[in-house]
């Protein structure tokens, strides 16, 4: 029998501005959840990452299953009230339209699920990142599963010897799902020509070329092409199941090191380097950095374990000042040049109408 796992992501309210949601609020979530759940959902987790709030749901009713996309986004909406009844900032914010429609993909919060049978040991990684974009996991995943500098297992393990398929969408098409398939290693150029922009395309899916089986679901959604404006950056969820076929646990934390410059940081519209914190951490300097969170999990049954926090370890609190130091610097930069997106990228904002007037000025 087949366990699908689901991750379901919004931001509906957070004390002091864009920091962290209040723990009654986390509580409303998950009193409904509890109180409506039903013999649907098997198991479930709720956790924050900054100023969003995730539910991991096992299950066995598939992939976008119209009942577990309702409870989800009824537990938001019971969230939403307890946020508005205590004044918190942004109640609501993710939930972009007025009523559930069959499927929560469109509606505002960010969704990656996938469906597989389990293996005789299952254990994934459960990321959610912060103050940033989709895009935020290409280079990751890139590395994680085509070079061998952070995936010694591409070289040592014959069950990767074949290599992955990549899924990868092109996010500013809004007419339907534009993808491509792409096949590492031999095609890894044409997987780097595309993930080299982060704004445009990203990666949905990643298969075992070995076994056929998924090992990455990550969410697409771009909420300035659902809301036609900028209200939020997009704070991505990942599902990635790990070990046998796929990349070791180790192997998928080790790209999180560099601290690779994102979009995001300050009003979604400035560069900054992906700091990957302990699970539970809250927004600050600059309402950001971007940042990103790892949580482990083994799956039986349906039933998941205790959650292992990956980056609550002593040698991430180095890495967390390499990337701090590296979010200072950019940051003296201001608005100046590449510490800000480019304009495409804030054609949802405010300054589109200062253009337009600054416009009207201009001589010839």
């Amino acid at each position: 029998m087949k366990t699908t796992l689901s991750v379901i992501k919004a931001d509906i309210g957070s004390i002091g501005g864009h920091l962290r949601p209040s723990e009654s609020l986390m509580e409303a979530v998950r009193e409904y959840i509890e109180a409506n759940k039903g013999k649907m959902v098997i198991d479930y987790r709720i956790s924050n990452t900054g100023d969003d709030i995730a539910i991991l749901f096992s299950h066995r009713e598939g992939v976008g299953n119209s009942a577990l996309h309702e409870l989800a986004w009824d537990a938001f909406v019971a969230g939403t009230a307890q946020a508005k009844k205590e004044g918190l900032y942004g109640a609501g914010q993710d939930l972009l339209k007025d009523s559930f429609s069959g499927n929560i993909k469109g509606l505002g919060p960010a969704v990656a699920e996938m469906e597989f049978e389990e293996r005789e040991n299952e254990p994934f990684i459960f990321f959610a990142a912060d103050k940033t974009d989709p895009g935020a996991y290409n280079l990751p995943l890139y590395l994680a599963f085509t070079d061998p500098m952070h995936c010694s297992g591409l070289i040592l393990s014959p069950k990767m010897s074949d290599g992955f398929k990549f899924v990868i969408m092109d996010v500013e098409y809004t007419e339907a799902d534009r993808y491509i398939e792409l096949n590492a290693p031999e095609e890894i150029y044409d997987i780097a020509a595309l993930l080299r922009d982060n704004e445009r395309f990203v990666v949905s899916k990643i298969y075992s070329r070995d076994s056929g089986e998924q090992a990455v679901a990550a969410s697409t959604t771009r909420l300035h092409n659902i809301a036609g404006k900028y209200i939020g950056k997009d704070d991505p969820v990942m599902l990635v199941r790990v070990q046998g076929s796929f990349p070791a646990a180790g192997e998928i934390l080790s790209p999180y090191n560099i601290g690779h410059y994102v979009a995001g940081f300050m009003r979604g519209s400035h560069t900054g380097p992906l700091m990957p914190v302990k699970t539970g951490c809250g927004i600050s300097f600059f309402d950001g950095p971007p940042i990103v969170t790892a949580t482990a999990f083994c799956v039986q049954n349906g039933i998941l374990t205790e959650p292992v926090d990956c980056f609550d370890h002593p040698y991430w609190d180095h890495v967390r000042t390499e990337v701090a130091r590296k979010a200072t610097e950019l940051r003296r930069q201001g608005f100046s040049g590449a510490a800000m997106l480019p304009y495409s990228e804030l054609e949802y904002g405010g300054i589109v109408e200062k253009m337009k007037k600054l416009d009207d000025k201009f001589k010839i």
